[in-house]
C-alpha cells in the first residue's frame, strides 16, 4: 500500500483525527457518519487554535477570519469600569453635602455604622455596590420621612414631633382692642383633634377672668395677681374700669382652649370712646351703636367657635342679658356647608346648623339661692325665658350632681344648665358666728352654718362638669387645633362683614 502512494495520505489524516479525538476524552470515532458529526467541531476548534494545515484545508476555512484571536480581543477591548466610579461623579457627590452638619461630630462613616444599620439600608448598599448610601439615607429621614422606603425615622425628629408646645403661663392675645385678629396663638397648637373650646359671656365686673382663671390653672388659695387671665384691681374697681379688652386666649396641657372676652354692654368702654374722641369706623355713627355691636360680634363668634359657653351673672336675673343672648343668636354667622349646592341652596337647614352648650353660672350666690325652693324657681325661670331658643342650653349640667342635696330626688330639678357659686372670700369663715363658748367644748370648734359647701369644693365640680361635657364637631369637617384656629379666623372675619350684623347696626342707627 505504501509502494503505490494511495493509501498513504488517508491514513496519515485518519491517525491525525483519532490523535485529537483522544485528547478531548472520545473513543472509537471512525467511521463515515462520525467524521460528518465532528466536522463543525473540527472548524470551531480551528478557529480558536489555528495550526499548520496544508493550503487546501485552509481556503475551506476562510469565511470565519472575521472573528478575532483571543489575545487580540483581550488587548481591543476596552477595561471595565472600576466599581467605585458612581462615587466619585461630583453630581452625586452634592446631596452628600446637605448631612455634613450631622456628621461633623462622628468622623468618616466606618465599618462600625455600616454593621448598624437597619436591614434595608444594607440590602440597598448591596445593590449599588460601594456607593456611600448612608448619608443619602439620612436625608430621605430627615427632608423625605412619609417617603422613605425603610420605614424608620431619625430619633431626634421623631422626638421633636412628639414633643408638646412649650407651656402657657399667660394669656395671649386671640383678637385685640381694635376688634383685629392676632396669629400669636397657633405656636401652642398641636395638630390633633381631641380639642375642648370653652369660652365666657357676661356683663361688667361679675368675674369672667376669675372664673376662667380657676377652671383653666390656677387655684382659689393662690394670689390673684398670679392669674393666667387678669383680673381687675382695686384702683380699676374703684375708676369702674374693665379689665380685659378683645378676646384673651388660654390653653392647658389638657389641651381646653379658655376664650375670656371683654364685658358685653360694657359702660367703661362707652365712656373711653366718648372722652378720649376715639374715631369710630365709618358704618357706626353713634358711640353706643358701636359697643354694642362691638358685643354681639363677640357672642356671635363664639357661639360658633366654642362647644361650651359660659354665661357668667352675679345677681339673678337681668332680662337684658337673655335678651342680648336672643339677638346674638339670631344674628350668629350659619355653619359652612361641605359643599357649594347646599351653601347656595335657600335658607339653612336647622338640623346640620351647630350651636353649643350654654351654661348659667350664678356668680357670688347668697346663702338664700342655695335653697332647694328658691333654685327651682330660677331654674322655672331660665327654662320659661330660653324655651324658644336652640342654644343647648339642657340636660349636660346640674347642680344635683354635686351631692349637696343629697335628700332631693334627682327629679327635683330640671334640667337646666344653672350652676351657683358663693363668694371667693378666704376670711369669710372667721366672720361666720361660731357656737357659744360655754355650749359645749365640741360645737365651740366648729365652724358656723353658711348653707352651701365651700368655695372650692364648688369649683372643682363645676370644672369636672365642664371638662366632662361633650365636644360636637363644628363644622362638616372634623378640626385639629390648628385647623379650629384657622377657622375661627375665618368666621372672626365673616362675623365683622356680616349683613345681618350691618343691617342690625342700620336698625339700631
Amino acid at each position: 500500500m505504501s509502494e503505490s502512494g494511495h493509501s498513504q495520505p488517508g491514513l496519515y489524516e485518519r491517525r491525525r483525527r483519532w490523535n485529537r479525538e483522544k485528547e478531548l476524552g472520545h473513543q472509537s470515532l471512525s467511521g463515515p457518519g462520525r467524521d460528518r458529526d465532528y466536522v463543525p467541531w473540527d472548524r470551531d476548534r480551528e478557529r480558536r487554535d489555528p495550526v499548520d494545515e496544508p493550503v487546501g484545508s485552509m481556503m475551506q476555512k476562510t469565511p470565519i477570519i472575521l472573528a478575532k484571536p483571543p489575545a487580540e480581543r483581550s488587548k481591543g477591548a476596552p477595561p471595565p469600569p472600576p466599581v467605585s466610579a458612581p462615587a466619585a461623579i461630583p453630581p452625586i457627590e452634592k446631596p452628600i453635602v446637605l448631612m455634613k452638619s450631622r456628621e461633623e461630630g462622628k468622623g468618616p462613616v466606618g465599618a462600625t455604622e455600616t454593621s448598624t444599620q437597619p436591614p434595608a439600608a444594607v440590602a440597598k448598599v448591596e445593590k449599588e455596590g460601594q456607593r456611600p448610601t448612608q448619608p443619602v439615607y439620612q436625608i430621605q429621614n430627615r427632608g423625605m420621612g412619609s417617603t422613605a422606603s425603610s420605614g424608620v425615622m431619625d430619633p431626634v425628629v421623631g422626638q421633636a414631633k412628639l414633643l408638646a408646645p412649650e407651656k402657657m403661663k399667660h394669656s395671649i392675645k386671640l383678637v385685640d382692642d381694635q376688634m383685629n385678629w392676632c396669629d400669636s396663638a397657633i405656636e401652642y397648637l398641636l395638630d390633633q383633634t381631641d380639642v375642648l373650646v370653652v369660652g365666657v359671656l357676661g356683663l361688667q365686673g361679675t368675674g369672667k377672668s376669675m372664673v376662667m382663671s380657676l377652671l383653666s390653672a390656677n387655684q382659689p388659695e393662690e394670689d390673684q395677681r398670679t392669674y393666667v387671665f387678669r383680673t381687675q384691681s382695686q384702683e380699676i374697681k374703684e375708676r369702674g374700669g374693665n379689665q380685659t379688652s378683645g378676646i384673651d386666649f388660654f390653653i392647658t396641657q389638657e389641651r381646653i382652649i379658655f376664650l375670656d372676652t371683654q364685658p358685653i354692654l360694657s359702660p367703661s368702654i362707652l365712656d373711653h370712646l366718648i372722652n378720649n374722641d376715639r374715631k369710630l369706623p365709618p358704618e357706626y355713627n353713634l358711640p353706643h351703636t358701636y359697643v354694642e355691636m362691638q358685643s354681639l360680634q363677640i357672642a356671635a363668634f363664639l357661639f360658633t367657635v366654642c362647644h361650651v359657653v359660659i354665661v357668667v351673672q352675679d345677681w339673678f336675673t337681668d332680662l337684658s342679658l337673655y335678651r342680648f343672648l336672643q339677638t346674638a343668636e339670631m344674628v350668629k354667622p350659619s355653619t359652612p356647608s361641605p359643599s357649594h349646592e347646599s351653601s347656595s341652596s335657600s335658607g339653612s337647614d336647622e338640623g346640620t346648623e351647630y350651636y353649643p352648650h350654654i351654661v348659667f353660672l350664678q356668680n357670688k350666690a347668697k346663702r338664700e339661692n342655695f335653697c332647694p325652693r328658691n333654685l327651682k324657681q330660677m331654674h322655672l325661670v331660665v327654662d320659661k325665658i330660653m324655651m324658644h331658643s336652640h342654644l343647648k342650653y339642657k340636660g349636660t349640667l346640674s347642680m344635683l350632681d354635686c351631692n349637696i342635696f343629697p335628700g332631693l330626688p334627682p327629679s327635683y330639678l330640671d334640667t337646666e344648665n344653672l350652676f351657683l357659686l358663693p363668694f371667693m372670700d378666704t376670711d369669710a369663715d372667721d366672720a361666720l358666728p361660731r357656737a357659744a363658748p360655754g355650749s359645749s367644748p365640741l360645737f365651740s370648734l366648729l365652724p358656723g352654718y353658711k348653707g352651701h359647701p365651700s368655695f372650692q369644693s364648688l369649683i372643682a365640680k363645676l370644672r369636672s362638669q365642664i371638662m366632662s361635657m361633650s365636644r360636637p364637631q363644628l363644622s362638616h369637617t372634623i378640626l385639629t387645633e390648628k385647623n379650629w384656629f384657622h377657622y375661627a379666623a375665618r368666621i372672626w372675619d365673616g362675623v365683622k362683614k356680616s349683613s345681618a350684623l350691618a343691617e342690625y347696626s342700620r336698625l339700631l342707627a
